[in-house]
Parts: C-alpha cells; structure tokens; sequence
C-alpha cells in the first residue's frame, strides 16, 4: 500500500475529487485537513462546496499554516491534504521561512505511520507571472512539488479529470 501520493494538475483539472477517491480507497472515515482559509465570499463558497461534495465519510481540520503539526496530531486514518500551494500561499503571506517549512513538511511526511494524499497545483505551465511575489509562488510551487514528489510512493497528474501515473 502507498503511503505518500501526490496528485498533481492544473486549476479546476478534477484533482481534487480524483485525491478524495483514492483517500477512500485507503480507508474511511478519512481525515480532510483543509488548508484554505475564507477571506472572501467567494472563497467561502468554494469551500462549502468542497465540504457538501465530500459528505459525512470525513472529518475536516483546518491547517492554514501548521501543515506539520495537523499530519502528527491526525495519525491513524488516512489523510488529504489539499492543498499544498493554498498552504505555500499562505506561509508567504505570513512572512514565514518556506524552505524551513518544505523541510519541515518532508520530515512530517516521513514520520507519518498512515497513508496521506496531498493534492498540489501545476502553475508554471502558463505565463511568466508579471511582478516578482507571482514568480517567486511559481518558483516556491515547483520546488515544494519537486520535493514532495521525490518522497512520495506514487505520482497522479490529472487533466481533464483523467488521472495519469507518474510514479507508483
């Protein structure tokens, strides 16, 4: 059994149903550790969406900032994670340290004993972003997915809600 997957593809690539699919496949009740925060409406409803799809198979925590620590304290049942480049988004509004937190997150990663699904975004096959805070979230998304990748048992890119092995 895989204990590290990484799902990976672009924005509104079916990803995310495709991760909670194979979660479920590892066992249920599953853990759903959100790491989208509601700053908007919009964002609210998408949020409320996500949960209404997912149903009562799963418990939700919320882990904005403190992936590392929701993977220790949620050990036992497999995990989802989505999604990796909403929490890079976050720890670089938060003026925090993401090469420490990458490091730190390869470290939960190989501690956890429970099978963990994460769920990342592809964003540097479109344009160069035009101001350095984009390029630099282009370039910190590559490296987290690189680094997560090469820890992880399988590898899924998703287009067009058709899952793609990479790895595994």
């Amino acid at each position: 059994m895989s204990r590290i997957v990484l799902v990976t593809g672009g924005a509104r690539s079916g990803k995310s149903a495709v991760a909670e699919e194979r979660t479920l496949r590892l066992g249920s009740p599953a853990v759903y550790i959100a790491t989208a925060e509601a700053h908007d409406a919009e964002m609210a409803e998408r949020i409320a969406a996500h949960r209404a799809r997912r149903g009562p198979q799963w418990q939700t925590v919320a882990a904005p900032l403190d992936l590392p620590g929701a993977l220790a304290a949620t050990e036992g049942a497999p995990r989802l994670v989505d999604c990796l480049t909403l929490w890079l988004s976050n720890l670089m509004l938060a003026g925090r340290d993401t090469a420490q937190a990458r490091q730190a997150l390869a470290a939960a990663l190989g501690a956890a004993r429970s099978p963990v699904v994460l769920v990342t975004n592809e964003v540097g096959w479109g344009i160069v972003p035009d101001n350095p805070l984009g390029r630099r979230f282009r370039d910190e998304a590559g490296l987290l997915g690189q680094r997560v990748a090469a820890i992880a048992d399988e590898v899924c890119l998703v287009a067009c809600g058709l899952p793609l092995m990479l790895k595994g």
